[in-house]
């Protein structure tokens, strides 16, 4: 890698693609594009709303790392690694617009020698399928003769501080065998965990995609064992923690499967197999599943509350929590929201807040105004739907000035014990 000829533009500032402009402005010089002005504005000003990057992050590498949201900054870069975000839409099939126009984008800057490298999740053989080509013809250059491209997935968790991009081995690939070792060599030289290079794309593709959706099936089995146990009146996490004393029973444990990953690359692996003529059980039955349990808690909230003597249409029901994982501001694709809508159709009285959720984003994302905690008091119900650390310590008198004396907890991450709430008239209902 020759520091001094490598220009990389890194398409998308957002969980993936800030952590990654950094790390390698460490070594190259980079300039990370985003369309959003406002977070190009922030970054300028050593602000990360997604708490992913501290100020000093910023600092170690002022010279060599810059930001914009002028394509014509562009030209002067000959790597491109795009991490843009690929959602589905309300059909649940793959919504590939931010990709599509960001390799638009690139297209009309590439340059003769130029590499594009993918992190978004696609399915297999999205790469060479649907982004080669147009790169093409917006370039006017030829495909692995003069113009190469790569796929090397991001496993980036986010808000998980242990399992940063540097340490997370990396999957790598290349359009033909000396951009796959080149590749590889870039991404080597600033991840120490190391790097793993596959045969082609498509494998690359197929690997990152299947990750998440192993995942999601195996939550979605202990989705729907919650949902039997429920109707056992049995309690879930005492199941779970009397099978877990077995030694290779995997400590899964039931929720709400939100995120921009989980909930959404397994109708992008179903999208290519229903391409190629097969129609996928497992995959689909899994998704409706973990799709379907924010009506389920609605239900027994509902359930729950008549067995206080409230109806819905008179309960004043809090929601702790909307970002779709615990200490993370990220609200993509986040499956707390269903559970308001659902309940607003009731004409309930509703408060929604989240310590760590952008109030704009919110708002601009969902209509939602959120609320501080301090509003919420004298509740008919809470229902906890986000584990985040400030609702995982709450006392007895914490809980008495938020709930009515006969009030009702729905709590979805299992934070509370059965016997918190033994010498109270307070129903505690867990997943």
């Amino acid at each position: 890698m020759n520091q001094n000829k490598l220009n990389i533009a890194i398409i998308g500032l957002g969980y993936v693609g800030l952590p990654l402009a950094v790390e390698f402005s460490k070594k190259y010089r980079v300039l990370g594009f985003d369309i959003d002005q406002r977070r190009i504005s922030e970054l300028k000003q050593n602000f990360d709303r997604t708490n992913e990057l501290s100020k000093e992050d910023f600092s170690l590498n002022k010279n060599r790392l810059n930001f914009t949201s002028s394509t014509t900054d562009l030209n002067k870069s000959n790597i491109y690694i795009i991490t843009v975000p690929t959602p589905v839409d309300d059909n649940n099939s793959p919504n590939l617009s931010p990709l599509i126009n960001a390799t638009k984008m690139i297209g009309k800057v590439l340059s003769k020698d130029d590499i594009v490298i993918y992190e978004s999740t696609v399915y297999p053989g999205c790469t060479e399928e649907i982004c080669v080509p147009i790169l093409q013809k917006e370039s006017n250059l030829t495909y692995n003769e003069q113009f190469f491209c790569g796929y090397s997935p991001e496993r980036i968790n986010p808000g998980d501080k242990k399992h940063t991009l540097t340490k997370i081995l990396k999957i790598t690939s290349g359009s033909n065998f000396q951009t796959a070792e080149y590749i590889d060599q870039l991404y080597r030289s600033i991840i120490p965990a190391g790097t793993y290079k596959t045969s082609s794309i498509i494998v690359a593709e197929a690997a990152k995609v299947i990750e998440n959706t192993q995942r999601d099936l195996n939550i979605a089995l202990i989705n729907e064992l919650s949902v039997i146990f429920n109707k056992l009146n049995l309690d879930t996490i005492e199941v779970l923690e009397a099978a877990g004393t077995k030694w290779n029973f995997l400590p899964f444990r039931p929720g709400l499967v939100g995120g921009h990953c989980i909930g959404v690359d397994p109708y992008y692996l179903t999208h290519k197999a229903l391409e190629v003529g097969y129609e996928p059980k497992v995959i689909l039955s899994g998704r409706e599943i973990n799709d379907g349990m924010g009506k389920h808690i609605v239900e027994n909230t509902i359930s729950e509350l008549d067995q206080q003597g409230v109806p819905i249409d008179r309960a004043e029901i809090s929601i702790l929590g909307l970002t779709f994982k615990e200490n993370c501001p990220d609200i993509r694709n986040t499956k707390v929201i269903s559970i308001y809508k659902s309940l607003e159709q009731y004409n309930c009285k509703l408060i929604i807040t989240d310590e760590w959720a952008d109030y704009k984003e919110v708002k601009s994302e969902f209509g939602v105004e959120l609320k501080s905690l301090n509003d919420i008091k004298n509740q008919d119900a809470i229902i906890l739907a986000v584990g985040h650390k400030e609702y995982s310590n709450f006392n007895r008198s914490d809980w008495m000035k938020m709930l009515k004396p006969e009030g009702v907890l729905i709590d979805i991450k299992s934070l509370y014990n059965k016997e918190t709430f033994s010498n109270e008239n307070i129903r505690h209902w867990r997943l």
